[in-house]
């Protein structure tokens, strides 16, 4: 019984150590032409209707270019950019999720589908274009009246650095420019 266990605790250890080894390599590269020095984040365009969206996420994706751009310059102008982002927020949706015990809805789903197009200026042609990009958050109303807090705000805004983290990444790591 021992031999047997001595056995399976050196395979496990053997599959931790040389299996996962190679998992996780950082990337430190930035697939973006090199030419690309300066990215334009014009607002984004809501045609959700709703209040201020638009700004959360613009705001969103400049904060995470600056914080994970690699030496990108940052502007809200077109003129002068070597790339431009753009965004429309397409639709704002909300349903509740999970139910209390007298009916009402406690939990509540977000969600929010936008669109997004990466232009090269210099050359004339998209780098990336997502026509449907969906992001979904939860948020949950409290029981007790008297310690109410809307928590609708902070979702988007979860929603929106998540946005903002997946566009940046793809544009940072995961674009494959042909030579």
């Amino acid at each position: 019984m021992s031999r047997v266990l001595r056995f399976s605790a050196f395979v496990v250890m053997l599959l931790c150590v040389s299996g996962f080894a190679e998992c996780y390599k950082p990337i430190t590269k930035n697939q973006l032409p090199a030419r690309i020095k300066t990215v334009a984040v014009p607002a984004f365009q809501n045609n959700a209707l709703r209040y201020k969206i638009e700004s959360r996420f613009t705001e969103a994706v400049v904060n995470e270019l600056i914080h994970r751009g690699r030496g990108l310059r940052v502007q809200g102008n077109r003129e002068g950019a070597d790339a431009v982002i753009e965004g429309v927020i397409k639709s704002f949706n909300y349903s509740g999720v999970l139910l209390d015990d007298k009916g009402r809805a406690r939990i509540f789903e977000v969600t929010i589908e936008a669109a997004v197009t990466v232009r090269d200026q210099t050359e004339n042609r998209v780098l990336y274009d997502n026509q449907n990009f969906v992001f979904r958050g939860e948020y949950e109303f409290a029981n007790d009246p008297r310690n109410f807090f809307n928590e609708e705000d902070p979702a988007v805004q979860r929603m929106a650095r998540n946005f903002a983290e997946s566009i940046v990444s793809t544009l940072t790591n995961a674009i494959q420019i042909p030579k």
